[in-house]
């Protein structure tokens, strides 16, 4: 086994019990982190969870999670670390929609190098490791073949909340008018791990994301990669936890892609 498979089976096992906790809770106290910006008392309990596992399994890596201290928390660029989503998806679990997800990615020298989704009311689990592969409950992950924008089912990222938010969806808006005239259908699924997963799979052709979150997206790059995904930042350089945006699709389609994105900023 391989140092990087030996640390996927570690993440799945840690992500293991922060979905088991998501699978039979109820969300608990709800607080407001920002304008219409969310953390849950689960949110909370779910990254102390997998915190203790990581620390008591792999005492030498760093942790990041959402809901960290940010005084306390290795960062996302430190050589390497665990960075965490305890709920990806957070309002969509709040108002009972199952498209919510534990995400958990090993991030090295910049790069996400194993992640794990989780997302139990959908029955899915998502695991990759560099050079490893991806895979969906055993099964291997090969991303979709689309060859042209207008066969392409493409998601988007959620348009932005709380401070400066208009000035933030000026773009979304843009973007979201520019595929509107060019794919097939247009998603929003309100969690970033999702849309990155779901390209793996080829359940969508492509994700489009304004934001780069380390904890929202890590897992799904490394997933979308050992699919055979193309993972970009919107100038069109390999995606990093330094990138401004999220872009992933099969090699074909990701320049397509990038030049919507080109097009929408301006």
């Amino acid at each position: 086994m391989t140092e990087l498979a030996g640390l996927l089976s570690v993440a799945r096992k840690a992500v293991a019990e922060g979905a088991d906790l998501l699978s039979r809770a109820v969300p608990g106290k709800v607080h407001a982190k920002s304008d219409r910006d969310f953390v849950t008392e689960l949110d909370l309990e779910i990254q102390r969870t997998v915190q203790r596992y990581l620390h008591a399994a792999t005492p030498g890596i760093g942790f990041l999670g959402e809901e960290s201290d940010s005084d306390a928390a290795a960062g996302p660029e430190a050589e390497q670390v665990w960075i965490l989503d305890p709920i990806d998806g957070t309002s969509n679990f709040i108002h009972g929609l199952p498209l919510c997800a534990v995400s958990l990615a090993l991030v090295r020298d910049g790069q996400p190098r194993v992640g794990v989704i989780h997302a139990p009311f959908l029955g899915a689990e998502y695991y990759a490791a560099e050079g490893v592969g991806a895979f969906a409950d055993g099964v291997r992950l090969s991303a979709g073949a689309a060859r042209q924008l207008r066969e392409a089912v493409v998601s988007i990222g959620d348009y932005a909340v709380g401070p400066d938010a208009a000035v933030a969806n000026h773009n979304r808006f843009a973007l979201t008018r520019k595929l509107a005239e060019s794919v097939e259908r247009i998603r929003m699924f309100g969690s970033a791990a999702l849309d990155l997963a779901w390209v793996a799979e080829g359940r969508t052709d492509g994700c489009l994301i304004l934001s780069n979150k380390p904890w929202d997206m890590a897992a799904g790059v490394v997933i979308a990669r050992e699919s055979g995904a193309v993972v970009l930042d919107s100038d069109g350089t390999e995606h990093s936890v330094r990138a401004r945006h999220t872009i992933a699709a099969n090699p074909v389609l990701a320049r397509e892609l990038v030049r919507s994105v080109a097009a929408s900023l301006g």
